[in-house]
């Protein structure tokens, strides 16, 4: 594919609107560890939430929502839909108690909520292991996404692309901070929307696919594998149980609540908690989030749907993309690739757009991840272990080298892997099993610190030992496995909680006194702390409109993610039943929302 004179000038003023006023935020970045990795706490709802947004709208994302469709149809995003509950819940029972904790990272979280040499074990041990290692096959996956698109695009070798975004990236993430990657990721959101929306405007309306009705019409009479209908939102029960079990049931029965995933954690945690302790106070922490929600699962997936559908008409198989592109390496041939294929269809400055588009998409997440990951190995690892009494811009400098380092770490995996939905599919197997305790040691006095390294080293053992069973020819479907591990992890870490030592009891005092966690799993404590029930009350612990919120939330954003979805088939009177549920459940999602930002926060710093 040949740019033209007016794409490239385009590519060029994305890059300067993007990355240009990061440049003023090198000095204040600069200043302090607080600067740098949580922006002084001073961050408005708003920049937060789009900024969330934005991290999480990668150059993989439309990659692996393309994949997907073109493997499971439609329906099978409820992989990631279902995370809607997750999302919501930490509105309404996580984001103000994150806030209030007043930690620089989530990882802190562990020494004020546990005692002892597990505490500073589970902190150091998750330090390394998500801000390096899981962290690094994360940028992985989202530069392995870019190495495709730009050797569909440009014809270019890996190293040549992680060289391109690895220079970008890397200076302005190691200059600007976090202030730096939310000015750049607002900016961005807007680019990268602009350019999907507008790659699928032009794939429906290729002579090949005729419209949106042209291409529901040609998509109604094309079964995919076990007669899928690609054209379907809720899965086929009937014909495809085994399908419908992997990308519906599995997904909304269990996996929300029971994986960790990066961006989706129950509870919020990793780049989610560092904005939300970025915010300038509780209602920001809140409407961040909640914003995030709206907009991540609203606003952001049908223009990928959209496109993915046109692939296969244009590209039935993998072998007519091949054909159609045949300079590109055949390593990187998969059904991710289509979306990038479909990008030669681009009238001239709209190319420039959707380039600027990718490299902005690409950028938003490295630089989240580069600092964040920055983050855990300067102030969780480096800081707290190895040296504890040196001066912040010495913190500042090694949260900069930790930033090229994991930049360097990251571009390596790149070249053993090969698709996005691979990956995604490893990050939720070992993450499983972990996510009830991520969602009950807020609500549960007795969870401790043993119980998180238990959870950790069960879900990763029983990962190794499914993967070792497969390179032997013993395989499993994937939500079996899930499920194994799942069961495994949570017996594992159960049994430690009633079994493992307590935590100390003036540092359950102190948390409680600290982020006034709700439930009647704090009673005791919270006597012991001599905080009333009134007292309680009157912080927001309201567990019945919390409930309320988080079921209007979750129910205002899947009604109107459908009516969209069912306006664009044509579906009118589906569209306007589900806008009349829309409407209903937005409006008492306002009212929750209104109620609890009322109540009366806790003191701070």
């Amino acid at each position: 594919m040949h740019l033209q004179l007016i794409d490239w000038v385009i590519v060029a003023v994305s890059l300067i609107v993007c990355f240009f006023p990061a440049l003023f935020f090198g000095r204040r970045a600069g200043k302090s560890t607080s600067e740098f990795f949580v922006s002084g706490r001073a961050v408005p709802w708003w920049l937060a939430g789009l900024s969330m947004v934005a991290t999480t709208f990668s150059s993989d994302t439309p990659n692996l929502v393309t994949d997907i469709v073109r493997r499971n149809g439609v329906a099978g995003n409820w992989v990631w839909w279902a995370f809607v509950l997750t999302g919501v819940a930490t509105v309404f029972f996580y984001a103000r108690l994150w806030r209030r904790s007043g930690v620089m990272t989530d990882l802190e979280f562990y020494e004020i909520r546990y005692s002892g040499k597990a505490a500073s074990l589970v902190r150091g041990f998750r330090s390394v292991y998500l801000g390096l290692f899981f962290n690094c096959m994360i940028m992985a996956t989202v530069n392995l996404a870019a190495c495709k698109i730009a050797g569909i695009l440009f014809g270019l070798e890996r190293w040549q692309t992680l060289a391109a975004v690895g220079l970008l990236n890397v200076v302005f993430a190691t200059h600007s901070g976090l202030w730096g990657v939310l000015v750049i990721d607002m900016v961005q959101f807007f680019i990268k929307m602009t350019a999907v929306i507008a790659a699928a405007y032009f794939a429906v309306t290729l002579p090949q696919i005729g419209g949106l009705s042209g291409l529901v019409d040609k998509l109604s009479t094309i079964k995919g594998p076990g007669g899928l209908n690609y054209l379907n939102i809720l899965p086929d029960f009937t014909n495809n149980w085994d399908m419908a079990v992997a990308v519906f049931v599995m997904p909304i029965a269990v996996q929300w609540w029971a994986v960790w995933y990066p961006g989706a954690e129950p509870g919020g945690g990793s780049y989610i908690a560092q904005r939300m302790l970025a915010s300038k106070s509780e209602k920001d922490a809140l409407g961040a989030v909640l914003f995030f929600n709206i907009a991540h699962y609203v606003l952001r997936p049908w223009p990928w749907i959209i496109t993915g559908l046109c692939s296969i008409i244009i590209y039935p198989q993998l072998s007519d993309i091949q054909a159609a592109f045949p300079n590109l390496d055949p390593h990187l041939l998969g059904h991710d690739i289509a979306f990038p294929a479909m990008l030669k269809f681009l009238p001239v400055g709209f190319i420039g757009l959707m380039v600027g588009g990718l490299i902005a998409a690409n950028s938003s997440t490295i630089l989240t991840h580069l600092n964040w990951g920055a983050s855990y190995l300067v102030h969780d690892f480096y800081r707290r272990f190895i040296r504890k009494d040196a001066t912040e811009k010495h913190y500042v400098l090694a949260g900069r080298i930790g930033t090229v380092i994991l930049f360097v770490c990251s571009s390596s995996l790149v070249f053993v892997l090969d698709t996005a939905k691979d990956a995604f599919d490893v990050i939720l197997q070992v993450g499983a099993g972990t996510g009830l305790l991520y969602l009950v040691r807020w609500f549960w006095w007795r969870v401790n610190a043993w119980c998180e390294v238990v959870a950790m080293v069960s879900s990763f053992t029983v990962s190794i030992v499914i993967l070792i069973l497969a390179r032997n020819d013993i395989h499993m479907s994937t939500h079996v496995a899930l499920l194994i591990t799942i069961a495994f992890t949570t017996v594992c870490w159960l049994l430690t909680a009633f079994l493992g030592p307590e935590t100390d009891r003036k540092t359950l005092v102190e948390f409680y006194r600290k982020v006034r966690p709700f439930g009647p799993g704090w009673k005791n404590i919270r006597v012991e702390a001599g905080i009333s029930v009134q007292e309680a009350k009157a912080t927001g612990q309201n567990i019945p409109m919390a409930l309320l919120g988080w079921v209007a939330g979750c129910t205002t954003i899947w009604s109107s993610l459908f009516a969209v979805g069912n306006f664009l088939y044509g579906r009118m009177t589906n569209a306007l039943i589900l806008g009349i549920v829309f409407v209903i459940s937005g409006t008492a999602l306002i009212f929750v929302v209104n109620k609890l930002w009322t109540k009366d926060p806790v003191s701070h710093s």
